[in-house]
């Protein structure tokens, strides 16, 4: 099962939220969603736990939980993002030099 988990402290990597999750079951992944041009953590990350009832137990314990800086935890299971399959356009829009 994926989970989406937000509140994470910015120091956290993915091993810290990976090892947080183990507490409860097996974790597959784990990913500390990082911004591109501070390298810093964003706040949120996403895992995979093999168990669907062990992430269950893991939304449970966590959600809501505080910790250091007060900020509240906040796991879901994630989401998945639809995939468009728009037919291409290749009406250009690309670069081309002139001659």
């Amino acid at each position: 099962m994926k989970l989406f988990v937000a509140g994470i402290p910015y120091d956290f990597d993915d091993t810290d939220l990976k090892e947080m999750f183990e507490l409860y079951g097996e974790v597959v992944s784990a990913k500390v969603a990082i911004d591109r041009e501070t390298r810093k953590s964003r706040g949120f990350g996403f895992l995979e736990m093999s168990v669907a009832l062990e992430a269950k137990e893991a939304i449970d314990a966590l959600n809501g939980a505080k910790l250091r800086g007060g900020k509240e935890l906040v796991v879901r299971e994630a989401e998945e993002k639809p995939r468009e399959n728009k037919p291409r356009d290749n009406s250009g829009g690309g670069y081309r030099p002139r001659r």
